[in-house]
C-alpha cells in the first residue's frame, strides 16, 4: 500500500473487522467544512497529453493560451459595400470603381482620390481606403458608384486588425474547462491541438443485495440500481473516464475486491450505498481497514451518511444509497474535488436571492436543500416554490424542478416572501 498521511480522526473507530461498531457522537462537519476538508487533500494529476481539435471537448487546458496572431489578421470589412477614402465622400458624390476585393481575394492595388473598390463581408480593406459604405446607401451605374446617403464617419464599417485579439494576447487560462466557444477560439487561432491534462479515471460501483439492472425483473424487496447511472452520467459531463465496476453484493469480501480493483485502476473511487449505519452498511468499516476515514456523515439533508477517505493513492468517496442523497452529495461534494484532481478553474456555481413561495421549515441541526422551481415572481424578480414530494428515496420528483431551495439549519422557519439562497441546476444535472 502506498504511504500516505494520516487523516485526523473524527471519532472513527479502527475496527479490524468489517462489522458495525458503535460510534461516539460528534459534531456533524458542516458542508463548507467537508468540502474544504475533500479540496485540501486533493492534488490535481500531473499527467499532461496533447490532444487534437476535434477530442478536446470537456478537457482541462494544461498551459495557458496565447495569440500567435492578430484576431482579425488585417482591417476588413463588417460589411457588404464599397471599400473608399472618407475625405472622397460627400451627399451625392460619385466614384470610380476600379476593382473588387472579396474574402479571400484582396484587392492588390491602391484606393486613390475619387476611386473606390467593391468589398465583401470579411474582405481585406485595400490600400488608401480607411471607410467601407454599405450597398445599401449607393447606386452604381456601370464603373460609377453614387452616394446616396449621409456618409458615416471615418472607419465605418471596418474591423481593425487585432480588435479581436492581439497577437501574444492570453486567449484562455490554465485550467480552462474546454466546450464549444473555447474550442472554436482555438481554431480560430489556426490551432489544431492543444496540451491537456489527462482525464481523470473514476471507479464506480452501487453495492446492495436489493439492487437489479434496469430491465431485469423484480423479486419482492428489490429495486433497479439508478445510482450508477445518475453518477456516471455526471462524470462523462465533467470529461471523466469511468471504470463501472457494477452492482457489487452486501458481502464484505466482494466489496474488499471492488474497493481494491478501483483504487488500483483510477484516481478515484466511488461507491453508492453502504454509507449508513445498517447491518449491511460495510463500506466505512472497509475503508477504515483497507485506507484511510478522513470523515463520516456531513450535516445536510438530504446526504448526511458520505464518507470521505484514501485507499492506496485513490480517494474514495462513499455516497448515500438514497437517491436523491446520492446525487446531492455528489453535486456538493464529489464534483467540487473532481474539478480540483482535474485542475479545472470551472467558476463558482450560481447562487441566486428569491423569494420563497411557501412556508420553509428548518431542520434543526442540517442544511437542507429542498428541490424546487425557480419562477419569475412578476415584479422584476425570482420565487422559489419547493416541490411537495421532499423525500431522498423520491427520484422521480427532480424531474419537476430546476434548483435547490437553500434552508439553513435552525430553529423556527422561513416564511413565504423572506429571501432564500438558490442553486438552479446547472450542466452537470
Amino acid at each position: 500500500m502506498v504511504a500516505v498521511a494520516r487523516y485526523p480522526d473524527h471519532g472513527v473507530n479502527h475496527d479490524p473487522s468489517c462489522e458495525q461498531t458503535v460510534t461516539p457522537k460528534t459534531p456533524l462537519l458542516t458542508l463548507d467544512d467537508a468540502r474544504a476538508r475533500m479540496l485540501a487533500a486533493v492534488i490535481p494529476v500531473a499527467d499532461m497529453e496533447d490532444i487534437p481539435l476535434a477530442a478536446l471537448s470537456r478537457r482541462i487546458l494544461a498551459h495557458a493560451v496565447h495569440a500567435p496572431r492578430d484576431l482579425p489578421p488585417a482591417d476588413n470589412s463588417a460589411m457588404d459595400g464599397y471599400a473608399v477614402r472618407h475625405a472622397d465622400l460627400a451627399p451625392g458624390v460619385r466614384l470610380r470603381l476600379i476593382g473588387s476585393a472579396l474574402a479571400g481575394a484582396p484587392f492588390a492595388g491602391t484606393v486613390g482620390t475619387g476611386e473606390c473598390v467593391r468589398i465583401t463581408t470579411g474582405g481585406h480593406l485595400p490600400a488608401g481606403a480607411d471607410t467601407v459604405v454599405i450597398q445599401e446607401d449607393v447606386e452604381r451605374a456601370g464603373d460609377q458608384v453614387r452616394l446616396t446617403a449621409e456618409p458615416g464617419g471615418r472607419g465605418a464599417n471596418v474591423r481593425r486588425a487585432g480588435e479581436d485579439v492581439a497577437r501574444g494576447e492570453r486567449v484562455l487560462p490554465a485550467g480552462r474547462r474546454l466546450g464549444a466557444i473555447e474550442i472554436g477560439v482555438l481554431a480560430t487561432l489556426g490551432l489544431a491541438a492543444v496540451t491537456v491534462r489527462r482525464r481523470l479515471r473514476v471507479a464506480l460501483f452501487a453495492s446492495g443485495d436489493e439492487l437489479r439492472a434496469p430491465g431485469e425483473a423484480l423479486a419482492p424487496g428489490q429495486i433497479h440500481d439508478s445510482n450508477r447511472y445518475v453518477i456516471a452520467e455526471m462524470l462523462d459531463r465533467l470529461g471523466a473516464e469511468v471504470l463501472d465496476l457494477g452492482i457489487v453484493r452486501d458481502d464484505p469480501e466482494r466489496l474488499r475486491t471492488a474497493f481494491q480493483q478501483g483504487a488500483a485502476n483510477a484516481d478515484l473511487v466511488i461507491t453508492c450505498g453502504g454509507a449508513s449505519v445498517g447491518e449491511a452498511d460495510h463500506a466505512r468499516a472497509l475503508l477504515d481497514k483497507l485506507g484511510e476515514v478522513g470523515f463520516w456523515k456531513v450535516a445536510l439533508k438530504p446526504g448526511k451518511p458520505f464518507i470521505f477517505g484514501r485507499l492506496g493513492a485513490a480517494l474514495v468517496c462513499g455516497l448515500p444509497g438514497n437517491p436523491v442523497s446520492a446525487l446531492v452529495t455528489f453535486h456538493q461534494l464529489v464534483a467540487p474535488a473532481i474539478r480540483k484532481l482535474q485542475g479545472a478553474d470551472d467558476p463558482a456555481p450560481l447562487c441566486i436571492h428569491a423569494h420563497a413561495g411557501a412556508p420553509l421549515r428548518r431542520n434543526r441541526t442540517r442544511l437542507e436543500l429542498l428541490r424546487g422551481r425557480l419562477e419569475p415572481d412578476g415584479a422584476g424578480g425570482w420565487q422559489a416554490l419547493p416541490d411537495p414530494q421532499q423525500s431522498s428515496g423520491a427520484f422521480a420528483a427532480l424531474a419537476r424542478c430546476n434548483a435547490f431551495i437553500l434552508v439553513p439549519a435552525g430553529s423556527g422557519g422561513i416564511a413565504t416572501g423572506e429571501m432564500v439562497q438558490v442553486l438552479p441546476f446547472d450542466d452537470l444535472l
